[in-house]
């Protein structure tokens, strides 16, 4: 009897050890399939990246854009909501039914003041003032892409599930995301994919920077800076008194705190004393509490400085981010995918583009073949990084996972002419490739296998704890449509 129960034991330990066999070889030949389609519509999808990349739209303001990728994924049979959160140019696109859900973010909005034209030296575009510095032209493309994979996979009934694109406006500042969040449109998601466009190929392991922006505006009382200066009062000077208090302020914060500032309105002649001045700013911490703290002196500033000077403040939050949660399971399964779709190979005319971008720069810069290299997988807050998103605010909702893929020759900063220019070239095209078939790849782990969305799930509730209770750093306000207003 001993010896009949453990031949059936071993029979069902060999029976399962088949099942399993078979189900990694039918999704490794269902990644085969995925790589190749994807990289068969690389003429389309570079085309429609190109068009957003000359739309240059800022945040809030991406009306062509939106529309050109609610399009094509409407052509390729999802169903699209869109206006969603308040926002006219968010959406979201559905495609298939059940679980598990598959979240994949989509962004489109350029950056005011980098027009570029697609050159390896500073050339402005003529007739345009915002550029995409940030290569999200790319990043809406790519994920567009991964989305359609994923819909033909299970519309051929290979896969079962619900895979949703989510249109995300504004993440330059305007924090789209987090009224998207705040709305429960990730209520049901099971797992959420993103990337970034990068100088590198590598899975994000840390975490970013929370931050809360403001712009402060000062009122006080026009009139002759010389025929009657005693009858003004300058909003500009409380502007200033704000900003030389705010620098003094430095040195008694946490070092790891940024604050950045650009005064958007300081008058407009210097014989008439300005009676509106506006100034615009950054306060970022990877702690979110010391970013509060720190906002609040910020505040006391500007209110210390009206009262300096005799003029009137107040402020308005246009956005608020929380820091990104990793998720080491779900970083995992991405790091295999990146290894094997791999890095960026550049031709000979693009190696001769890239060096000549780099003679820009004032620092060492990485060698040109590193852009077909793919980064250790670093753990811990190794791969913290010091810029904010508001992926961020998804990530404490719902387990999150991304990557940076290289679209920009290796040395290149974010926010640089550099970047537009590289993003509007076959070298930022090749990336965003990278990038759609790794989150295809990943979301066909998660839509075959569902103990890795539970492994998933269990470690982001406790990571983000039992007591967490979501509450944006923005408030309760509105979506905050003009805060781009005069800058496109």
């Amino acid at each position: 009897m001993k010896q009949n129960f453990l031949l059936l034991l071993g029979g069902a330990s060999l029976l399962l050890s088949s099942t399993v066999w078979a189900q990694q070889k039918g999704t490794a030949a269902l990644k085969q399939t995925a790589i190749a389609d994807i990289q068969s519509q690389y003429d389309f999808y570079k085309k429609t990246e190109l068009q957003i990349w000359n739309y240059a739209e800022v945040g809030y303001k991406e009306y062509k854009s939106t529309a050109l990728l609610q399009q094509t994924l409407k052509d390729n049979g999802f169903s699209v909501d869109t206006g969603v959160a308040g926002i006219p140019t968010a959406f979201v696109a559905t495609y298939g039914s059940g679980k598990p859900v598959i979240g994949i973010l989509a962004e489109y909005d350029a950056l005011p003041g980098l027009a570029q034209e697609a050159v390896p030296e500073k050339q402005p575009k003529s007739g345009m003032s915002a550029g995409h510095g940030c290569g999200h032209h790319l990043f809406g493309v790519a994920s567009i892409a991964a989305g359609i994979e994923l819909k033909k996979l299970i519309a051929d009934g290979k896969l079962k599930g619900t895979v949703k694109v989510y249109g995300c406006p504004a993440e330059e500042g305007g924090s789209g995301k987090v009224y998207m969040v705040r709305a429960g449109l990730f209520k049901d998601v099971d797992a959420v994919l993103h990337w970034h466009p990068g100088d590198n190929n590598g899975v994000m392991t840390g975490s970013t920077m929370a931050n809360i922006s403001a712009k402060f505006r000062f009122h006080g009382l026009s009139a002759h800076a010389a025929g009657a200066p005693e009858k003004g009062r300058s909003a500009l000077d409380g502007v200033e008194a704000m900003d030389n208090m705010v620098n003094m302020m430095r040195e008694h914060i946490p070092s790891s705190t940024r604050i950045h500032y650009v005064i958007t309105n300081g008058g407009k002649a210097p014989n008439v004393v300005p009676d509106f001045a506006e100034v615009y700013y950054y306060v970022r911490n990877v702690d979110r509490d010391i970013v509060r703290s720190v906002f609040d002196r910020v505040v006391n500033a500007a209110r210390g400085a009206a009262l300096g000077t005799d003029t009137k403040v107040e402020y308005e939050i246009t956005g608020g981010v929380y820091d990104l949660l990793p998720n080491k399971t779900l970083i995992a399964a991405m790091y295999k995918n990146l290894q094997q779709v791999g890095g960026v190979n550049y031709t000979p005319a693009e190696i001769e583009f890239g060096k000549k971008i780099q003679t820009s720069f004032t620092y060492k810069v990485p060698a040109i073949s590193e852009a077909a290299t793919i980064d250790t997988l670093q753990s811990g807050g190794q791969g913290d990084i010091s810029g904010s998103t508001d992926v961020a605010d998804v990530s404490w909702n719902v387990p999150t996972v991304g990557l940076s893929a290289a679209t920009w020759v290796p040395g290149t900063p974010a926010h640089s002419w550099q970047a537009v220019a590289s993003g509007g070239t076959d070298i930022g095209a090749k990336g965003m490739m990278v990038a759609a078939k790794t989150m295809a790849l990943t979301g066909i782990d998660l839509l075959s296998d569902p103990a890795l969305i539970q492994k998933a799930t269990q470690e982001y509730q406790k990571v983000r704890g039992a007591d967490f209770q979501y509450k944006a750093l923005l408030g309760d306000r509105k979506p905050a449509l003009n805060y781009r207003d005069g800058s496109e």
